[in-house]
């Protein structure tokens, strides 16, 4: 059976869609391959480097894409799905032949203020909320 194509976005692709991508590319490979892209582009979050590596994840070396580049080059995936608030959802483009846009709404970790141990801690917060979508989705799956 095909994998399914799953992409991921956000704002910046520095936390939230590289989460869910690395939830998916490390415990679910065998029924999707995720990509993550941002609508803006921006620098790795090293606090979701750290919280991520705390369950033995690393995206450390992961660089941070461009949706529209990836739309440009006509990429094509299964499912579309927003990690971001609904309203920056809307901005990422329509990618032609995916089964569904979906938007899952996660708080956004760079807006987070307070001490670094106040802002890993509700990374964490964040990262185990994608983590289980992403479970439930991959479950929900038919292959």
């Amino acid at each position: 059976m095909e994998k399914q194509k799953v992409l991921f976005v956000c704002i910046h692709n520095s936390a939230r869609s590289q989460m869910a991508e690395a939830f998916v590319n490390s415990y679910h490979d065998d029924k999707c391959i995720a990509e993550s892209a941002g609508l803006e582009p921006g620098i790795l979050n090293t606090l979701v480097v750290k919280s991520m590596s705390e369950i033995n994840i690393d995206i450390s070396k992961n660089k941070t894409k461009d949706v529209f580049e990836f739309f440009k080059t006509g990429r094509r995936y299964d499912y579309v799905i927003t990690v971001c608030d609904e309203a920056s959802g809307q901005r990422c483009p329509i990618f032609p032949g995916a089964l569904k846009k979906i938007n899952w709404s996660f708080e956004d970790p760079s807006s987070f203020t307070g001490t670094e141990e106040e802002k890993h801690f509700r990374i964490a917060k964040v990262r185990d909320a994608i983590k289980i979508k992403v479970e439930e989705f991959v479950n929900s799956l038919k292959v």
